[in-house]
């Protein structure tokens, strides 16, 4: 369920501070927050985030198009290894057969019909 539209867009205060210090200055370093939950705003344009995603801080430049989403979207917390079922059947179809089974025998072609 979305944030009310009469509440506005949620941005943590440390954040904007942040954001402006970096703006003032010039300098183009990597912004380090733990803030995934905030909203990236228009103010945040050009600037580089470290965002952590509980072992380290990816960084992510906002560009126009991340405008509104949250920056938790960006730096993924979880990896995706695949399924085990998957890894089950691929090592069960990389084994050879055992000798005598029916299939260890030969495949069978199609008879030619004339």
């Amino acid at each position: 369920m979305s944030r009310s539209v009469w509440k506005g867009p949620f941005v943590d205060g440390f954040l904007l501070k942040k954001a402006e210090v970096a703006r003032q200055s010039g300098r183009h370093e990597m912004i380090k927050i733990w803030s995934r939950r905030s909203t990236i705003l228009p103010q945040f344009v050009g600037l580089t985030f470290g965002v952590y995603n509980g072992q380290k801080h990816i960084p992510v430049m906002v560009t126009e198009e991340m405008v509104g989403h949250k920056f938790g979207e960006f730096s993924p917390s979880r990896s995706f290894y695949g399924h085990s079922s998957d890894r089950k059947a691929k090592r069960m179809a990389g084994t050879p057969a055992a000798p005598g089974t029916p299939a260890a025998a030969a495949p069978v072609t199609p008879a030619s019909g004339t």
